[in-house]
């Protein structure tokens, strides 16, 4: 079977995995896809990490990744209330 959509990319160790940019504001993203949007997120976080130096996307995407799940905790107080 040829390598299409239907099988995952194989990542090497020296390409960051990939972060797809939403295509909704984050306060109008399912549970689902904030989910997804946030194990993107950590993985290339996690990525970046274990470079030498960190590169500065880094805060970029942990400046998203906060933002998100500030999102998620805010949700999780309305259901609570």
């Amino acid at each position: 079977m040829p390598a299409n959509a239907t099988e995952p990319e194989n990542v090497t160790a020296a390409q960051a995995p990939p972060v797809d940019t939403p295509v909704h504001p984050l306060s109008a993203m399912t549970t689902y896809e904030l989910r997804d949007y946030r194990r993107q997120l950590e993985n290339a976080i996690a990525f970046f990490d274990r470079q030498a130096p960190v590169p500065a996307v880094r805060d970029d995407l942990q400046a998203t990744l906060s933002a998100l799940i500030a999102e998620q905790e805010s949700r999780e107080r309305l259901t609570r209330a």
